[in-house]
């Protein structure tokens, strides 16, 4: 069990900071960008879940949007659970090449096939594209738009260390920011919303 009695410790004062084993690295170190990246997805993803939590549930006319609701937080499951995937994957990649504890459990490949299996489910519900989307939309998506490219940035930042980070979590990077993408088209179709299509130059007025 984690017990965390002071943030403030004051060890990094001077630009370093300690790996789950204790070493101790500069903050600019490659690995220190993953995982603060990833808790940087994190975080917008929590954004994600706090507008779905506020979005409207009732009509301009004050009726109850009932199978709205079930939407809402079918969408806050999935990305709870991936909220909780982060914060393994983060604590993996704060780990030494090797270091990992043996009390830690690490993703393995079944959690990225998840995410593919979701996304096809949501597919299902979607018409094909036509256009690429312009990340906009009601508050919720706008945020899926944001969460899916700092994710994606993650996975850059591990492709970069590949020889040290686990095959698994560059997978589940990728599969998560397009999770993120299908999960905005997903919401956007069943709020009854339209998705904000890009023009090409030459057709734009």
């Amino acid at each position: 069990m984690v017990r965390i009695t002071k943030v403030h410790t004051g060890g990094g004062d001077t630009g370093d900071t300690s790996l789950v084993d204790g070493t101790r690295v500069g903050k600019e170190h490659p690995r220190v960008a993953i995982y603060g990246t990833i808790d940087e997805a994190n975080a917008a993803i929590g954004v994600v879940r706090m507008e779905l939590d506020r979005a409207p549930t009732h009509s301009p006319d004050g009726g109850f949007m009932a199978a709205i609701v079930p939407i809402y937080e079918q969408a806050d499951g999935l990305l709870g659970r991936i909220q909780q995937e982060l914060f393994d994957v983060g604590a993996e990649c704060a780990c030494p090449p090797g270091g990992v504890p043996e009390q830690m459990s690490v993703i393995g490949a079944e959690s990225g096939e998840r995410l593919v299996a979701e996304m096809d489910t949501m597919l299902e519900d979607l018409e094909p594209l036509t256009s690429f989307i312009l990340p906009t939309g009601n508050p919720a998506v706008a945020h899926l738009h944001v969460a899916r490219t700092i994710v994606r940035r993650a996975e850059r930042e591990a492709c970069a260390m590949r020889d040290e980070v686990r095959p698994e979590v560059i997978s589940y990077l990728n599969r998560l920011s397009d999770h993120c993408f299908v999960l905005g088209r997903w919401l956007t179709a069943k709020m009854g919303d339209d998705e904000t299509l890009w023009t090409p130059l030459g057709k734009r007025e």
